[in-house]
């Protein structure tokens, strides 16, 4: 009886460090410019967090398997709730104190938002095998609402309480989080601490990777991650540039800023439902090998489309449900398909194969693997944006075309390597 209410708050912790995320994101190049950083505080701010997840996802995943999974949750959510009241604190300071406390707090904050790695090793303890994809879609789900969520409850905020809302509201949030865990939620992995290898950072990378079809599995996610996350920074400057707005006007820019916010929400809604409805169905007829492949695939072509819509603003309107039915519409119809297809295969690509890692991953390890590949993911999100930027500088669909070359790519040899041989007699 105590796993249902157990799957919800693993559930809610996901959501919330994602909503704490949202919250602050999109304030940070606001505060950076408010205390006059340079590029270098800049990169650095807006880095830190995913590079401390990179170095902390497979700790706290090893950590989790030698003393079981509710101790390390309960004291990574109290961290966090730390984190985001440091943030907040930070923004009553000013210039390079303010600044300097800003870029502590997030590098905190990503250390302690390193512990998703620890809700998918719960899920996969307490979920049978045929079961573990379709409850690996709910923590996609809270991912992705949580991201959906976070930004406007972040703009809200900081309209209702100043500058440091954002701070305090997420970790209010975790706070309550903090509580419900503490209350609720039952240990699911019990360890014989002799039965639990030990092993350094580098050394269980090494482990990890040496595993053919699991190293497949932690390669293909961090490609994956890294293909959306050069969608994610590039997204509003392609509208911008392919309907027809100048950045530099800012009554364009207020326009794009508005149109880049319900793109994003967009996808993320239909992201959402895809790994919160159909993914268990979906598992069930394909299985988790050819489900991972189709989805990259989906992803390559609906990346390839994307610089391809074109429209003019000036002539066509805005963006709103209104326009949608008036004859303008055409291109924003075609923009939105598009987005539903890129949002449905990458939706379609981390829970069949964080279900089939937990599957493949030995029980005693399954912190630590599901570790390594929620680490190879971040290290996606640093790479990813730095090579967004540079080759859409040198041409605006660069970066679209070579991601979807990348999935595409990817996907053959998924196909090969998962499926192929998988189905291929022994002996």
């Amino acid at each position: 009886m105590k796993r249902r209410p157990s799957v919800f708050v693993v559930f809610l912790t996901v959501f919330i460090d994602l909503v704490g995320f949202g919250i602050v994101l999109p304030q940070m190049p606001l505060y950076a410019k408010s205390y006059h950083a340079n590029g270098v505080e800049l990169g650095l701010l807006m880095a830190s967090f995913s590079a401390m997840q990179f170095l902390f996802a497979p700790w706290w995943g090893q950590l989790s398997d030698r003393l079981g999974r509710r101790p390390v949750l309960l004291v990574s959510i109290g961290g966090s709730v730390v984190a985001y009241a440091w943030f907040a604190l930070a923004t009553r300071f000013e210039g390079a104190t303010a600044l300097w406390m800003i870029i502590a707090s997030r590098v905190f904050a990503g250390i302690c938002g390193a512990n998703i790695t620890v809700a998918q090793a719960y899920i996969a303890d307490i979920t049978p095998p045929e079961q573990r994809s379709k409850r690996m879609g709910l923590i996609g789900m809270a991912f992705g609402l949580g991201f959906i969520f976070g930004p406007w409850i972040g703009s809200r905020s900081a309209d209702w309480f100043g500058s440091g809302g954002p701070g305090w509201v997420a970790s209010a949030l975790c706070a309550v989080d903090l509580c419900m865990a503490f209350f609720i939620l039952s240990e699911s992995w019990t360890p014989s601490a002799e039965h639990v290898p030990r092993r350094a950072r580098f050394a269980q990378w090494q482990h990890t990777m040496q595993q053919p079809t699991i190293g497949l599995l932690v390669t293909i996610f961090f490609l994956a991650t890294f293909c959306f996350t050069c969608f994610e920074l590039t997204l509003g400057l392609i509208i911008s540039r392919n309907f027809g707005l100048d950045l530099l006007k800012e009554d364009d820019m207020k326009i794009a800023q508005r149109i880049a916010g319900t793109l994003f929400m967009y996808s993320g809604i239909v992201g959402a439902f895809v790994q919160g409805g159909p993914i268990g169905r979906l598992v069930k007829s394909l299985g988790e090998r050819k489900l991972i492949v189709g989805s990259l695939f989906l992803t390559g072509l609906s990346l390839a489309l994307v610089p391809m819509v074109h429209g003019d603003i000036h002539q066509t309107g805005e963006l709103s449900w209104k326009l949608l039915f008036s004859d303008g519409g055409g291109a924003w119809w075609a923009l939105l398909g598009v987005l539903a297809l890129l949002a449905i295969g990458t939706g379609l690509t981390r829970p069949p194969l964080f279900g089939l890692l937990s599957m493949l991953a030995p029980a005693s390890e399954q912190g630590a693997t599901i570790g390594i590949a929620q680490s190879a993911g971040s290290l996606a999100r640093i790479a990813g944006p730095m090579f967004a930027g540079i080759f859409f500088q040198a041409h605006p669909s660069l970066p679209y075309l070579v991601c979807a070359g990348i999935a595409i790519a990817t996907g053959v040899v998924g196909w090969q390597k998962l499926v192929v041989r998988a189905e291929r007699p022994s002996g």
